[in-house]
């Protein structure tokens, strides 16, 4: 008897990698985004993996043998959390709140945009072909799907008095986030 899918095997061999990148990317993106709903912040050691991971990028992006102006633009790019983290040794604590609010907005641009384009740099570094194989349809539903994760982390985060308890978070190894939900009496 004949397949009556001969290309079905090529095919999931092809998804196969994308459902890979998908399911990466929104493991990285989760936390990130639940600690911002949560606690109101993201933590530093998010931050510094972040930092770490673009770092490597950076590097990477300025060794590839491609033509110089793109890889310009996205080395500046993951300059972003080194831009932030330079920014903490810069300003001092006894500084104005206009210098506290720059390093919150580089904090927050290093996040918002060094995390999707830092996985995007790491993504072609481990598969070198992905945007010349993988349609704009499937880069688009990878991008929506990590997206639509990130923001219902977020509203977890900010509610998340309504399923966790403050146990819940001792027990984890985090600090209690404010208006978490003490655990009911034994």
């Amino acid at each position: 008897m004949s397949d009556p899918h001969p290309d079905s095997a090529p095919r999931r061999r092809r998804d196969v990698p994308v459902g890979v990148v998908m399911v990466g990317i929104a493991a990285v993106a989760w936390w990130p985004a639940f600690t911002l709903g949560a606690w109101e912040e993201i933590f530093f050691d998010d931050i510094l993996g972040l930092w770490a991971a673009s770092t490597a990028a950076f590097v990477f992006v300025l060794v590839e043998r491609r033509p110089v102006g793109g890889r310009l633009a996205r080395a500046f790019v993951l300059l972003l959390p080194t831009v932030w983290l330079v920014l903490n040794f810069a300003i001092s604590g006894e500084t104005t709140d206009l210098a506290v609010a720059i390093v919150d907005l580089a904090a927050l641009l290093a996040v918002l945009l060094g995390i999707p384009f830092t996985l995007w740099v790491l993504v072609r570094v481990v598969w070198p072909d992905f945007a010349s194989e993988t349609r704009r349809r499937t880069k688009w539903l990878i991008a929506l799907v990590v997206l639509g994760i990130a923001v219902t982390s977020f509203v977890l985060g900010l509610n998340q008095e309504h399923f966790l308890t403050c146990e819940d978070f001792t027990i984890s190894g985090n600090s209690e986030p404010p208006g978490c939900t003490p655990a009911p009496p034994d």
